[in-house]
């Protein structure tokens, strides 16, 4: 008899059936050795708690969606360390894995090898949840990239299109039951407990079918414009899957094929896509190798002085709840919480004014997004507000500052997206929409200041200068560079 009959296939960032190489490890040792499979998920509260109700919600809409796929998902909450290694004990099993190349994802995996050694073995990763494994791209001298631009170059040349691998359907593979059966399906697991969450009013779909509609429309709709559109809010113009990469619902591995067929028939925006996708990947590579800028900046001088107390603590407020009294930035911020998404052009606005309008700390804005986004994604959210804050891997000057009308005149001219978000503003024209304290005097009552009682019942004042607040970020920057 095998020295491990049966295999354990541990689902952390890969919730699909299909193209799975992990899966499919797990299932050919499986075979050969004549026993069968336990998939397993482990809610892992150092996950949880940080993660807000809209990530948790998509998180066990994943999970679900896999079981229902007929994959009997084993849910068990508490340290992997412990299970992971009780488990593959318990079954006579070898662990498969898709790696984790976050700063907890692999302590974390290093600890449970650790353990598993006590028990003569290890888990075996199989693939990653990128195209090209972090740390992979390197100049040549060895070292890693700290520029976007060259990085990209040496990473084309390693994100070659190849085909997608074909997993066994679920029904054919012999999985090791730990529940009884229940007749008629789709019976809640009562493991999912731990990750109860009432979500934002309005996620998408998670399911791998869900996300390869979502992929299909647009490539079939969406792709040939995706360059000149993508930065306009008002517009369906995005390509809505970051919740579903993010989850492991689809792998970038099955998107650039599609992407080498678009490009290989002319078109622009499948270019553009691909350097979106490279963004991904760069992130995921600076946070393999600087962990620290999960929390900490990137440029470690660039220690800018920040607001804090109760003044700043009202400003902040105001930003998550999306009354700032500009626009185009609330806008933003109620699509986050009606959607548990923003537009990626809109982040970099909103994420500019609270940095350098409200002079508050970038991790405090990066921590709301992760409390709310359903695709928040550490690399790529930490240091996207990096980027922004001037703080990042970016040969542009800190002093990039974003103006929060001007970019909302350039991005939503007709004013299409703010009045889908705004509606105290629906009325207004275009001609003044992203300016409607300029509204005319008889239109005044509209209008309330931020710390008004009425101000609920129409729209706030700006609560800063715009102008005034740019020369205030510009002088603490000249601060620190004369440090």
């Amino acid at each position: 008899m095998p020295q491990f009959s049966n295999a354990v296939i541990w689902f952390r960032r890969d919730l699909r059936a299909t193209h799975h190489p992990a899966l499919n490890a797990a299932v050919q040792h499986a075979a050969a050795a004549g026993g069968a499979v336990l998939p397993i998920f482990v809610i892992d509260q150092r996950l949880v708690d940080p993660s807000g109700v809209n990530r948790i919600a998509v998180l066990r809409a994943a999970v679900e969606a896999l079981q229902r796929s007929g994959i009997p998902v084993h849910v068990v909450n508490g340290d992997p360390v412990e299970l992971v290694p009780q488990l593959a004990r318990q079954h006579n099993a070898k662990v498969f894995a898709t790696e984790d190349f976050g700063p907890y994802g692999s302590s974390r995996d290093r600890a449970v090898d650790t353990a598993l050694e006590q028990q003569g073995q290890k888990i075996h990763f199989v693939d990653t949840p990128y195209l090209v494994p972090p740390g992979t791209v390197l100049k040549g001298d060895g070292t890693p990239f700290k520029v976007f631009t060259p990085f990209k170059r040496v990473w084309l040349n390693h994100a070659l299109p190849q085909r997608p691998v074909d997993t066994p359907s679920p029904h054919q593979v012999d999985w090791v039951q730990t529940r009884p059966k229940k007749k008629g399906g789709n019976m809640s697991d009562p493991g999912l407990a731990a990750l109860a969450a009432v979500a934002a009013p309005s996620i998408p779909e998670i399911t791998e079918t869900a996300a390869w509609k979502t992929i299909d429309s647009f490539f079939e709709h969406r792709i040939d414009h995706y360059t000149e559109q993508r930065n306009l809010p008002g517009l369906d113009a995005t390509s809505r899957i970051s919740v579903y990469l993010k989850y492991g619902l689809v792998h970038p591995r099955q998107l650039l094929a599609r992407i080498d067929e678009a490009i290989n028939r002319g078109s622009d925006g499948a270019v553009t896509f691909l350097s979106e996708l490279c963004w991904r990947e760069f992130y995921a590579d600076v946070l393999f190798h600087h962990p620290r800028s999960a929390r900490q900046n990137y440029v470690a001088n660039l220690d800018i002085e920040v607001d804090s107390g109760p003044n700043a603590d009202q400003r902040f407020a105001a930003w998550c709840e999306g009354r700032t009294g500009f626009p185009f930035i609330d806008a933003g911020m109620r699509q986050l919480r009606h959607e548990g998404w923003m537009h990626n052009r809109v982040r970099m606005a909103v994420a500019s004014f609270l940095v350098k309008d409200l002079h508050l700390p970038w991790q405090r804005g990066a921590r709301w997004f992760m409390q709310n986004l359903i695709d928040g994604d550490i690399a790529s959210n930490q240091h996207g507000w990096q980027w922004t804050a001037g703080t990042g891997t970016d040969a542009a000057p800190y002093f990039r500052i974003f103006n929060p009308i001007t970019q909302g005149k350039k991005f939503d001219r007709d004013g299409d997206y703010i009045r889908r978000w705004i509606p105290e503003l629906a009325s207004l024209p275009a001609s003044i929409i992203h300016e409607p304290w300029l509204v005319p005097k008889q239109a005044e009552q509209l209008f309330d200041p931020l710390h008004a009682d009425s101000a609920r019942d129409g729209y706030p004042t700006p609560i800063v200068n715009h102008a005034a607040e740019r020369d205030e970020s510009m002088r603490r920057f000249r601060e620190v560079r004369g440090r």
